[in-house]
């Protein structure tokens, strides 16, 4: 290979790739699909669909090397780098890429770069269509390159933009709404995006007027909690989402309890007071507790030593009554005397009466 950087890819050096990620060789696989890449004609035709294929089987590499390198920052400038447009990446890599992103914690450069890819399309028949023009320096003019988006792939990346990155990560509701309300979706699509926007909504209004109920006003002055979205989105509505809110209030209401329960306990046992042991220079302190124990076990040390006899006569009374039933049951069994000639005293009879 040594004219590798002018031939055009093949298949072969795509699973080469594939191989080095798969042994966790993720340097040697990410050099391969950069190369690859870079080897890519930009005029390609975007509705070649072996061409797609190869360029998503590449990134897909590319970027997979470089979530296992540490290098997650550097994905969507990458991507930028080696296609034409954010159009012509394929949706399943740039929505591993970003996830990726926002799964790191870092939403920075995502949101613009969404929006970019997003903005353009025109919803036709039972697809997208998007037109851009590149100016074409060498000839002084603009070339159109035209780009075509199944509607599937489409709602995928809106659903990661408005659900995952605004809703969720950002906390921006209403920004997620408007843009649904404007965006270019089939009807029914965007219906149910909005159906789960006002939900995610009016949960979070419904936690936060709870919330605010409970909190006297000295507690809500100082202690102002942020509610995040994407635990309510996770929980999709469900209770569960309010168990986490209110651990700590429960948390304080059990310590309210068993306060309580020891201050009744202690008035209840008041005259068992704690003794003061000393022998020369150590001092022993014996608790209210395990007085009040020790003398709870003398009471009844003291009570089975004076029934004794009345349990020694009550158990022995059980065993005899048992060992009675099982005799009986014994002897009900075996006692029973079966005839062995029974059975052909019919026939002895029958020979006599034949004679």
């Amino acid at each position: 290979m040594e004219d590798s950087n002018s031939e055009t890819p093949t298949w072969e050096e795509i699973e080469v790739s594939e191989s080095y990620l798969v042994c966790s060789m993720y340097e040697q696989a990410a050099l391969l699909a950069s190369s690859i890449l870079k080897r890519f004609p930009r005029d390609y035709d975007h509705r070649d669909t072996e061409t797609q294929d190869m360029l998503q089987s590449t990134a897909m590499v590319l970027i997979q090397a470089f979530n296992q390198l540490g290098r997650i920052s550097e994905i969507l400038d990458q991507l930028r780098m080696y296609f034409v447009s954010l159009k012509a990446i394929p949706a399943q890599v740039l929505l591993t890429g970003v996830c990726f992103q926002i799964a790191q914690g870092s939403a920075l450069g995502v949101r613009e770069f969404l929006e970019e890819f997003l903005s353009g399309w025109t919803l036709g028949d039972g697809q997208y269509d998007a037109v851009i023009a590149e100016a074409n320096v060498e000839h002084g003019s603009s070339l159109e390159r035209h780009f075509v988006l199944g509607i599937d792939e489409y709602l995928e990346v809106v659903e990661v933009y408005a659900i995952t990155l605004i809703a969720t990560v950002l906390e921006d509701v209403d920004l997620a709404i408007s843009w649904v309300e404007n965006a270019p979706l089939p009807e029914e699509n965007r219906q149910e995006l909005l159906r789960r926007l006002h939900s995610m909504h009016s949960l979070k209004n419904t936690i936060l007027s709870q919330v605010s109920s409970l909190q006297s006003p000295t507690t809500a002055s100082n202690n102002n909690e942020t509610y995040s979205l994407k635990e309510l989105h996770d929980s999709r509505g469900s209770p569960e989402a309010l168990k986490g809110k209110y651990a700590d209030n429960k948390m304080y209401r059990s310590k309210d309890g068993r306060t309580k329960l020891s201050e009744r306990i202690e008035t209840c046992f008041w005259c068992f007071r704690s003794i003061n042991l000393k022998f020369g220079n150590m001092e022993f302190v014996v608790p209210s507790g395990k007085i009040m124990l020790g003398c709870l076990i003398l009471f009844v040390c003291y009570v089975i030593k004076r029934k004794q006899s009345t349990l020694k006569r009550t158990v022995r009374r059980h065993v005899v009554a048992v060992k009675r039933a099982l005799v009986d049951l014994w002897q009900l069994a075996f006692s029973y005397q079966v005839n062995p000639l029974a059975a052909v005293e019919p026939l002895a009879a029958a020979t006599r009466q034949g004679q």
